[in-house]
C-alpha cells in the first residue's frame, strides 16, 4: 500500500508498507498502524478502503474497540482535506455558490450549474466550510475564509497547473 506524507515545509515522501490492521472489521488487512499525530502511541492508521493500493483514509487515536477520535479522507486532490465526520454531517461541507446562495453537500456537487454533480469541494482547514472548489480546468478559492470565493484559477494549457488567476 502506498502513501505520501509531508513535513509541513513543502516537502513530501512516498512510502510503501504492507497492511497490518483490519480497520473496517471485514477480516481483510487494509490499514497500517503508525504514530501519525506524533503523540508517541501507535494508535493511528492509514487505510486503503477502496482497494486501489493507495491510502485514502487517515484515522487518529483508535481505541481498543477500533473507534477513532478523528477520521479524514483524501478528497481526490491528494490532500487530507475532508473530515469524514465533518462536524456531524457525514462528510458534507457548507459552501456558497457564485451567486452567494449557501448550500450543504459534497464533496462532489454541481457548483457550476451545468446539471452534472462533477465539481469537487475541498475543506483544507477542516472548519466545515469549503475553501476551494475544482470545476473542470478551473478552481475557485476562498482566500480569506469568509465563505465567499475570492480568486478563480485556470489551467489554460491542460498541464494540471494553474496558468492564470483572476480576482472575483
Amino acid at each position: 500500500m502506498e502513501y505520501c506524507l509531508g513535513d509541513g515545509d513543502g516537502t513530501a515522501a512516498m512510502w510503501t508498507a504492507e497492511p497490518n490492521l483490519d480497520l473496517d472489521g471485514d477480516g481483510v488487512l487494509e490499514a497500517i498502524g503508525l504514530d501519525f499525530d506524533g503523540d508517541g502511541l501507535l494508535d493511528d492508521a492509514l487505510a486503503d478502503l477502496d482497494g486501489d493500493g493507495v491510502v485514502d483514509h487517515a484515522v487518529l487515536d483508535l481505541d481498543d474497540d477500533g473507534h477513532a477520535e478523528a477520521s479524514f479522507t483524501d478528497d481526490g486532490s491528494g490532500t487530507w482535506a475532508l473530515s469524514v465526520d465533518a462536524k456531524g454531517r457525514g462528510g458534507e461541507v457548507r459552501w456558497f455558490g457564485l451567486d452567494g446562495a449557501e448550500a450543504v453537500g459534497g464533496p462532489v456537487v454541481d457548483f457550476d450549474g451545468d446539471g452534472a454533480a462533477d465539481d469537487r469541494l475541498l475543506d483544507a482547514d477542516r472548519d466545515g466550510l469549503a475553501d476551494r472548489v475544482l470545476v473542470g480546468e478551473q478552481a475557485y478559492v476562498d482566500a480569506d475564509g469568509d465563505g465567499r470565493w475570492d480568486v478563480r484559477l485556470a489551467d489554460t494549457d491542460g498541464d494540471g497547473a494553474a496558468d492564470t488567476a483572476a480576482a472575483l
